[in-house]
């Protein structure tokens, strides 16, 4: 373990686990392991899968679902957000590219 490396302990379904994470990222283990530890919680509350290894895969292919559902989402969100700042830029240089006074015919 590098000089920069703390030891953190962390609980999941009441066990303890002693995990090594870079320092000053505890706050971020710990709050990693809380909603890992919810996660499995949930899944044994079920009462539909047994074992705690079971529990923690299943567990983790929740996460990882969930987290590209995200992706999905925030890359959607992007491509729709750089669309409408397009059509106003877009509008702007049509804007610009209209004369604002047409010439008057003096004749």
């Amino acid at each position: 373990m590098s000089q920069d490396a703390r030891t953190v302990t962390v609980k999941l379904l009441d066990k303890e686990y002693t995990i090594s994470c870079p320092d000053g990222a505890e706050a971020e283990l710990l709050a990693s392991a809380d909603y890992l530890d919810a996660k499995m919680r949930e899944i044994k509350t079920s009462g539909k899968i047994v074992g705690l290894e079971r529990i923690a895969v299943m567990a983790a292919l929740n996460m990882s679902h969930e987290l590209i559902k995200n992706r999905e989402q925030n890359r959607q969100s992007v491509e729709m957000q750089l669309r409408r700042l397009g059509h106003k830029i877009d509008q702007s240089l049509e804007r610009l590219e209209q004369p604002e006074n047409p010439p008057e015919n003096l004749s």
